[in-house]
């Protein structure tokens, strides 16, 4: 089987006066998921997107919606984002004593689910859940401010998830990767096992966003030969 990478952009660095402009660039730019930043002022200090933001654009867009909730009570929250259109929606491991309940409520809406960790956090925090879920976000910063840095011990724990997945047939489960994503550090990440890679200032930021998201392409497509 050939290994398919996606880029999902963050419409958190996008204009939000038009957001109908961010969804142009992505479908022009050929990029397979949108990525929407969802933070509550409690678990990270910042307040960005609530449903009603997914609801407005899910009819814009045939794009797979990637929700990403850095908040204290995800349980609060799963089902309003999955009635507004997301298709994906990840937690944090650290905002909950009970994942799988998590889990169980987010499949139960129809949607994929993905558990996400913060730079600090265990790897094996994660390890019990991994034949529950679809998804794994590493986070490569520490969650809450766009435009940050990537963390460069971040490669090796993908490398050491990658490994584990594999180790234990686990491989239909997807390495996302959040947080400092260039275009001059994207092979690096893939290389180091990462499937999904989360690009918001890098994209929106530059002078020609349409072509930057083409241009991870390309380095995804160099990754391939």
């Amino acid at each position: 089987m050939i290994k398919q990478f996606k880029l999902a952009p963050s419409i958190l660095s996008a204009d939000f006066s038009d957001l109908s402009l961010a969804l142009k660039i992505c479908e022009d730019g050929g990029a397979h998921w949108i990525h929407v930043d969802v933070m509550d002022n409690q678990f990270v200090p910042n307040l960005t997107i609530g449903p009603c933001v997914v609801d407005s654009i899910r009819p814009k867009t045939k794009k797979f919606i990637d929700v990403h909730m850095m908040v204290v009570r995800p349980e609060e929250l799963v089902e309003p984002f999955a009635r507004a259109g997301a298709d994906n929606i990840t937690f944090h491991i650290e905002a909950t004593n009970n994942p799988s309940k998590i889990i169980n409520l987010i499949r139960s809406c129809g949607c994929k689910a993905g558990i996400s960790l913060k730079p600090q956090t265990p790897l094996d925090s994660i390890y019990p859940y991994l034949d529950e879920i679809d998804i794994v976000l590493i986070m490569s910063v520490e969650p809450g401010f766009g435009g940050q840095g990537f963390l460069p011990e971040t490669r090796d724990r993908i490398s050491k998830l990658k490994n584990f997945l594999s180790d234990n047939c686990l491989e239909r489960v997807m390495i996302e990767v959040d947080g400092g994503i260039k275009l001059h550090n994207a092979k690096e990440v893939i290389n180091a096992g990462a499937d999904v890679l989360v690009a918001g200032s890098e994209v929106f930021d530059s002078q020609d966003p349409e072509k930057r998201i083409k241009d991870f392409y390309q380095v995804f497509n160099n990754e391939l030969r």
